[in-house]
């Protein structure tokens, strides 16, 4: 079974339950392949199928959510990118390993991650598009941190159990990722005519041996990231091979940048609109070429595809195209807006077509998931963060039992069944929410239940404490 050092905090509050269920690494099943799909900045309320307002043509995704598992509770790690992206791979909240924030911190090589257990069980690992998780090169300055002078954070993909990437650092425009106009506002441009002056964006694309990839980086962005993550799966089905994909979109990040074909699906929408629906229009045709090319290698049947953002969107609201929907806050934020996302499951074997869900699910929780369903074990017994969701991808469980708890710069938040607590102030001051009578957050019930906000808080200092020994390494004594 898959080994914890369970803390004290959880046996107070009796998990237990939840912990994933029993993993038999003696026998050889036929174990699923992984892609995991991750959009950056998409709101909630960016898609069709989770917001019927939303203007953004999608209709592949749309597929897929009527395909598969709609998630109507799911979550990322943090309200913003890095952080998120470092609990998808480790099963952890990033404050235990030092990724507090975007752009700050690295994956440490201490830690465990999905690709490395894959890889010694015989799967074939890529990933491809934004890392984010350190920097790429030490030897000339690349993106936000790469270089000589952040050197301490050098950390990419194929030291973390990866055979093969092509990846930035951090974001770039989502047409034509190399370049920019020579004057631009940094939010959103249309393609460069021809002749047009343009400069370098200042970031590369970066195979897995550290080399600056130069071929076929003209155009849409989501399709040049496909255009490398399709090949590779093609080989390792050639080869019988399972594999892992983690495929990290760049859109619909700052720059949106949109082929004029998507932008003329908009004709009404503002210059910023346009190439933000348009560059996620296009992302969308790429998750309909990556379903139908599983179709085509007859491996559609057991892949577990999944899909979702690493936070809330971008801007303010009604200032940003972006949208959360119903919800309050937005990316930076641990109000829903800034943590609750479009999360879906495609996995013909086991999900049922049309299956939907009120099981509050977090990035989190991907690396027990998918080690239940490979029957591998966590080889530690360092605290992890994550449950196993089988059960109730199954059917077989309805309600979470093990809290989710979020910290982000001042912002404190703590997830228990319906319940919700918030602080904007390091704990000083909370608000208690109940998130299925109220997803907006509109009416704190501090004051008519005093008792469950002083049990709640005090399960939240167990668990930064918790955090806070592991931050200081812990874990890896």
């Amino acid at each position: 079974m898959i080994c914890y050092r369970l803390p004290g905090w959880m046996f107070l509050i009796a998990l237990l339950g939840m912990i994933p269920s029993q993993l038999h690494a003696e026998s050889k099943p036929n174990r699923p392949n992984v892609i995991l799909m991750m959009c950056d900045d998409l709101g909630y309320g960016d898609l069709t199928c989770f917001n019927a307002n939303s203007p953004i043509k999608t209709p592949h995704i749309s597929e897929m959510a009527a395909a598969g598992l709609k998630f109507n509770r799911f979550y990322a790690a943090a309200p913003v990118c890095s952080p998120t992206r470092g609990s998808c791979l480790t099963g952890r909240h990033p404050y235990r390993y030092g990724i507090y924030f975007a752009n700050q911190g690295h994956l440490k090589h201490k830690e465990i991650a999905l690709p490395e257990l894959l890889q010694e069980a015989g799967y074939a690992t890529g990933h491809f598009g934004k890392w984010h998780l350190g920097t790429l090169t030490t030897d000339i300055k690349d993106a936000n941190r790469g270089g000589p002078k952040n050197k301490q954070h050098f950390s990419p993909p194929q030291q973390h159990g990866y055979d093969v990437c092509f990846v930035t650092e951090s974001k770039v425009p989502t047409f034509d990722p190399l370049i920019a106009p020579q004057k631009n506002n940094g939010k959103a441009w249309d393609p460069l005519e021809e002749g047009e002056k343009s400069k370098d964006y200042g970031t590369h694309y970066w195979n897995e041996r550290g080399e600056i990839v130069s071929d076929n980086l003209s155009g849409d962005d989501s399709q040049l990231i496909m255009d490398r993550a399709i090949p590779f799966i093609e080989k390792a089905t050639q080869n019988d091979q399972p594999f892992l994909a983690v495929i990290w979109f760049h859109a619909p990040h700052l720059p949106v940048v949109a082929d004029r074909k998507y932008q003329q699906i908009y004709p009404e929408a503002s210059a910023y609109e346009r190439n933000y629906y348009g560059c996620v229009s296009a992302l969308d045709d790429q998750v309909g070429r990556l379903r139908q090319s599983l179709r085509e290698l007859q491996v559609d049947q057991n892949t577990m595809l999944w899909f979702c953002s690493d936070n809330g969107p971008e801007g303010q609201a009604n200032l940003a195209p972006g949208s959360a929907g119903i919800l309050s806050g937005r990316k930076r934020s641990l109000l829903e807006g800034g943590i609750r996302v479009p999360g879906l499951l495609e996995w013909p074997a086991v999900v049922e077509a049309g299956s939907v869900t009120d099981f509050a699910a977090v990035t989190s929780d991907y690396l027990p998931t998918i080690l239940d369903a490979l029957q591998l074990e966590y080889p530690d017994d360092r605290p992890l963060d994550g449950i196993s969701l089988l059960p109730a991808i199954q059917r077989k469980q309805s309600k979470r039992e093990l809290p989710i708890g979020f910290q982000s710069a001042s912002q404190i938040a703590w997830m228990s069944g319906n319940h919700k607590i918030y602080s904007s102030d390091h704990g000083k001051t909370w608000a208690l929410f109940d998130l299925v009578a109220d997803p907006a957050e509109k009416n704190d019930l501090v004051e008519q239940n005093p008792k469950l906000l002083k049990t709640l808080v005090a399960y939240v200092q167990q668990w930064q404490e918790s955090c806070r020994q592991s931050d200081e390494e812990a874990d890896y004594r």
